[in-house]
């Protein structure tokens, strides 16, 4: 006969909250100051130009702008925030109409 019982149900059952990380505004998206920007386990992306580090290395956004996602050296992202939306190379200031 078995010593132990059949169901097991109650050994099951555990698991650890979510912890709800990742990229909460995306690129070219305006923020105001203060938005958190990412969160994340360690420096997975670095913060650029008008972001602020937390302990948790939470990215938050220091002015009101516009998030940028930029690549370093080494493959390395950053996150940054610009007053004014930044155009690809080559974009005109007058919307095409010169």
């Amino acid at each position: 006969m078995a010593h132990k019982k059949g169901g097991g149900a109650s050994r099951n059952g555990r698991d650890s909250e979510s912890k709800r990380l990742g990229v909460k505004r995306f690129d070219g998206q305006f923020v105001r100051a203060g938005n958190i920007l990412v969160r994340q386990c360690g420096t997975r992306i670095y913060p650029g130009k008008n972001v602020g580090m937390g302990r948790d290395y939470t990215l938050f956004a220091l002015i009101d702008g516009y998030v940028r996602f930029e690549f370093m050296r080494g493959g390395r992202k950053r996150v940054s925030v610009y007053p004014e939306p930044v155009r690809p190379n080559g974009a005109s200031q007058n919307g095409g109409d010169a």
